[in-house]
């Protein structure tokens, strides 16, 4: 046998030369994992700085940014409301963080910044109101 691994050397190594194959099997078994334990009592807590902290809520859903996509895909008329009680219409041409462009048809195009939009709304939902009132369900 090659590395002088003869079965005397295997039976010498692992001892009890009479022993049969389940005596040789229990001796290469890993002792349980209890055992090696031994009787621990409090549990192993990661320290402050390694636990991972809660992230916040982001700031911009995207929401917004969709909305604007839908109005603009579809040229939807709108009404823009000012915070000084202008009142704008048209349909919105592009949008960033801090603008609107709306295209209005019988005047010039207007770059607007957000900060004065008081709110806007759609100009068919302003219609439907003045035509059949209020719609209920």
């Amino acid at each position: 046998m090659p590395l002088g691994l003869s079965h005397e050397n295997i039976v010498r190594f692992l001892g009890d030369a009479g022993g049969d194959r389940a005596d040789m099997n229990r001796k290469l078994i890993r002792p349980d994992l209890t055992d090696l334990k031994g009787g621990r009592s409090a549990p192993v807590t990661t320290p402050k700085y390694f636990r991972q902290r809660r992230s916040t809520a982001p700031d911009q859903t995207g929401a917004e940014g969709n909305y604007y996509l839908k109005q603009m895909a579809a040229r939807t008329r709108m009404v823009i409301l000012l915070k000084d009680g202008e009142e704008l219409r048209g349909t919105i041409e592009w949008y960033d963080r801090v603008a609107l462009k709306i295209h209005r048809s019988d005047l010039p195009n207007i770059l607007l910044l957000k900060d004065n939009v008081k709110y806007m709304y759609k100009e068919s939902d302003e219609r439907g109101q003045r035509d059949g009132g209020d719609e209920e369900d």
